[in-house]
């Protein structure tokens, strides 16, 4: 393994970058979700190593370093001054202590809209680290300019004010050739500390979205992606209409979500919504939500609208009290939707359109009462649900029902 230090004392200077940082360090992360496993490691650097240790040697090393290089980023509040672009195929971004709480790009002192952005790039990693305090995007997929095969791995995305990860939309001209494609993200804890004000983002005013432009994921014409084992926590708009906290729109392809738990979130998973452009002949074609837990989402738990051969198996929904009734929800055009297997503690599927579509063996009734823990979104069973509704739901010891 080769290493390479941006300068050529990176030991006095890691210590005194930890020195200084060790006192503006993230506190930790919420405990509510602290039942989860953690995740595996990822393996060690292969080839060119670069060892930063404060803001001008990352964006150094970013600008410079060779494909398939794995940037290694010393524990420390790192107080960004411009948006991070990352332009070389194969880097790997991450946490050296492999801690993601303790590697912290922040965008607070300088007020950035976005502050790490992947534009012209193929097979990027970003792992093990936090992005916190953006108005705008945290993570931005420039996906008009060829951006393919990203993996987003155990990072926490903290006051983000739009979205999370963004992914923006592909022009006509070369939306086949250049849509991202294969993108994974998995492992990542999502979160606000309260719902999003009016002085968040300049943007978002009372004449437009009056505070609700808001949500965890939302990418446009993605292809073959996956976004699994994530924690949304209470991501909310002013008013309470945020977006999805998994958005997928605007033509997306075989993208599957799984095994994610949304909690307290305005919108849990949304394939597309009731906006669609003329230039958009649907919003998701033969994506899945499968296995993901939601607790207490009040404007959409998980949505299908304009919609084509999508899935929605095996979730677990707890929102006895909703307002709206929409724990699943399918509106507009839904040719081929599936609906099966899914438990709903509360109001039964929201059907608000005539498509054809398939509705069988969900369980819907009063089941706080058997999940481990509903208040912390565990909503794995103490015990397998009286009967044989037919849906697969983990259990505390780890067993399912049959399908």
């Amino acid at each position: 393994m080769k290493a390479i230090a941006i300068r050529t004392a990176c030991g006095l200077a890691f210590l005194a970058a930890v020195l200084l940082c060790v006192a503006g360090l993230s506190a930790g992360e919420p405990p509510e979700f602290s039942w989860r496993p953690a995740p595996a490691s990822l393996p060690e650097p292969v080839g060119a190593v670069v060892h930063v240790c404060n803001t001008d040697e990352l964006f150094r090393a970013v600008a410079t370093s060779p494909p398939k290089a794995t940037i290694l980023i010393a524990d420390g509040v790192y107080s960004m001054p411009r948006c991070l672009v990352v332009r070389t195929d194969g880097l790997v971004l991450r946490s050296r202590s492999q801690d993601r709480s303790r590697v912290v790009l922040d965008g607070k002192e300088h007020q950035l809209g976005e502050l790490l952005a992947l534009t012209a790039c193929r097979d990027v990693t970003i792992a093990d680290l936090t992005v916190r305090n953006v108005r705008w995007n945290g993570i931005k997929i420039n996906s008009e300019t060829n951006v393919q095969n990203v993996l987003i791995r155990n990072c926490v995305i903290h006051n983000i004010w739009q979205r999370g990860v963004k992914g923006v939309k592909v022009p006509p001209e070369n939306r086949d050739t250049v849509r991202p494609t294969g993108c994974r993200i998995e492992h990542c804890l999502f979160y606000n500390d309260r719902p999003k004000q009016l002085a968040d983002d300049p943007a978002d005013t009372a004449e437009n979205f009056d505070g609700n432009y808001l949500g965890g994921i939302d990418v446009m014409y993605a292809r073959d992606w996956v976004i699994a084992d994530n924690i949304f926590w209470n991501i909310r708009g002013r008013t309470g209409t945020a977006r999805g906290a998994v958005f997928l729109w605007f033509e997306a392809e075989n993208c599957v979500v799984e095994r994610n738990i949304i909690v307290d979130c305005d919108s849990g998973i949304c394939f597309g919504n009731a906006h669609r452009p003329a230039d958009v002949p649907i919003h998701a074609v033969r994506c899945v939500a499968r296995h993901n837990f939601l607790a207490r989402v009040p404007e959409n738990g998980i949505l299908a609208f304009h919609t084509r051969d999508c899935r929605i198996e095996h979730n677990t929904v707890h929102d006895p009290a909703s307002k709206l009734g929409r724990l699943i929800r399918a509106g507009g055009e839904n040719d081929g939707l599936h609906v099966v297997g899914n438990l709903l503690d509360g109001p039964r599927p929201a059907i608000e359109s005539t498509s054809k579509m398939r509705f069988e063996k969900n369980a819907v009734g009063k089941f706080t009462h058997l999940f481990v823990d509903a208040a912390r979104g565990d909503l794995r069973l103490r015990e397998p649900l009286p009967g044989d509704p037919g849906a697969q739901m983990p259990t505390a010891s780890g067993s399912r029902q049959r399908e």
